[in-house]
């Protein structure tokens, strides 16, 4: 097939996702179709997926919305993408895909489309459970939550499994008290000097321990962690900025110096908030 006749079939479908997914099937296809995109399988564009939704949160976050439309429109060609291989391989359609998220949130949302009571978005959470206990019977608590998580989310994904079974401290500060009883075990380790390994897995259990006192204290440990490191590189890069400006690189300054610049920095922050 000519480029201009691909065009043509492109162009023949007024309804976008259709235009979409023919886009894709030309790309796939082995008459003259990308031979970038020939080669790809799952795994080959799974880390290009979840680039693009990293890609979606952070045009959230910038709040331009032409940004987000961009964004949004990368990671649903990811799904038509992975959609558009397994077709390849007779395993499934995009239309297989659409069917099943569809009944999967009818099913998920028996108090929109049945007669269910949830007053709340904790009810909510709760029924959403409950309905995906029933599709899918799990034999642990911890079944199905994905191992290709961000160490943080995966941690408090976990953490919520646990407390849902009844495995939970009844306020933060047991969760508190837990987390000073490990950063002595951590530093009983440092002091000792002995055993990396052992260094290493204490100071995991902090980090552990950190994330479920963000959990129960309500907060997505992740997201705040993203905002901290962004808090940061504001700071530092003013710090940088402030140094320069006296006509002295950043590498000769002491770090009294870079400490002054640090907090001043800390502090026109704060008063701009």
């Amino acid at each position: 097939m000519k480029p201009q006749e691909k065009l043509n079939t492109i162009n023949s479908h007024t309804d976008p996702t259709q235009r979409l997914l023919e886009v894709m099937r030309q790309l796939r296809n082995p008459d003259g179709g990308c031979p970038w995109d020939l080669e790809q399988d799952f795994k080959s564009i799974a880390k290009y997926t979840i680039e693009e939704a990293y890609e979606v949160a952070d045009a959230i976050e910038s709040g331009n919305i032409d940004d987000i439309k961009d964004e949004l429109g990368d990671l649903l060609l990811q799904v038509v993408f992975h959609a558009q291989i397994a077709t390849d391989d007779d395993l499934f359609t995009f239309d297989d895909v659409a069917s099943h998220v569809v009944n999967k949130m009818v099913e998920r949302h028996p108090h929109v489309f049945q007669e269910t009571k949830a007053d709340s978005a904790d009810d909510v959470v709760d029924v959403w459970e409950t309905q995906k206990e029933k599709q899918k019977p799990r034999e642990s608590a911890m079944d199905g939550v994905t191992v290709a998580l961000p160490a943080l989310l995966r941690a408090q994904k976990l953490q919520k499994r646990a407390a849902r079974a009844g495995f939970e401290w009844n306020d933060v500060s047991g969760a508190i008290e837990k987390f000073k009883e490990e950063m002595t075990e951590l530093e009983t380790e440092i002091m000792s000097g002995k055993n990396d390994d052992a260094q290493r897995e204490e100071f995991g259990d902090v980090l552990f321990t950190l994330v479920n006192i963000g959990r129960m204290m309500g907060y997505d440990v992740e997201e705040t962690l993203r905002e901290t490191n962004q808090k940061f590189e504001t700071r530092f890069r003013g710090m940088e900025h402030q140094i320069k400006a006296s006509h002295q690189s950043l590498e000769n300054a002491s770090l009294d110096e870079m400490e002054e610049a640090w907090q001043a920095q800390k502090q026109k922050l704060k008063a701009s908030a």
